[in-house]
């Protein structure tokens, strides 16, 4: 609770409403950060399984030595609960949302070898930067380990976070942000933040 009652200025009460309604406001995000990281897998799986030829891309895709190991995990990981070998798939179900967003990084050889040929084509609206892309696409990373992880996101720009995330989703599927967005209950969870912190009105996740 220390995060909480130090922004609460050791008032107890305000803290533990803080504290739910952080739950509140990280289960709505749960929604839109979803649709990101299962839009963004997929986009990236398919361009760079036409790329490779292939839908096992990683066998023959420049991966550096942590890129590799992540798809070696995720294969053993799907082995150990499936039979072997284990289908592409599962291994791409496995991959977390940093690996695929280290696909638009600036490693050592990733920009030739998967921005240039393929990676782009997953963002058919974006027309800037790659380091660009990815510095939004990893602030989201850690929004969205922080929300999986029950981490304190109270402090953080959350109507800039919420914002970035329909931007980057817009960039690989305007179809998608459009759906995404009427269901969205994030916004109302936000602007009920002070009167949850007042106890105007109780607690919903």
């Amino acid at each position: 609770m220390a995060p909480y009652l130090l922004a609460a200025d050791g008032d107890a009460v305000v803290g533990v409403r803080l504290y739910w309604w952080n739950v509140e406001a990280s289960a709505a995000l749960y929604g839109p950060l979803h649709c990101l990281e299962v839009t963004l897998r997929n986009a990236l799986h398919d361009v760079l399984a036409g790329r490779h030829g292939r839908p096992d891309w990683w066998a023959s895709a420049p991966l550096n030595r942590h890129g590799a190991r992540l798809v070696d995990e995720a294969r053993r990981k799907c082995e150990r609960s499936g039979a072997a070998p284990a289908a592409v798939d599962g291994i791409v179900a496995e991959l977390s949302f940093g690996f695929w967003t280290s696909l638009v990084s600036g490693a050592r050889g990733y920009d030739r070898g998967f921005w240039v040929p393929a990676a782009r084509k997953a963002f058919p609206h974006y027309s800037g930067r790659r380091d660009a892309l990815h510095d939004s696409l990893l602030s989201l990373v850690h929004l969205r380990n922080r929300v999986m992880h029950h981490e304190p996101i109270h402090h953080r720009h959350l109507a800039a976070d919420h914002a970035k995330i329909y931007r980057v989703l817009g960039y690989v599927s305007a179809e998608m942000a459009e759906e995404a967005r009427a269901m969205d209950r994030f916004p109302a969870v936000l602007a009920a933040r002070q009167d949850a912190l007042r106890g105007a009105r109780p607690h919903r996740f």
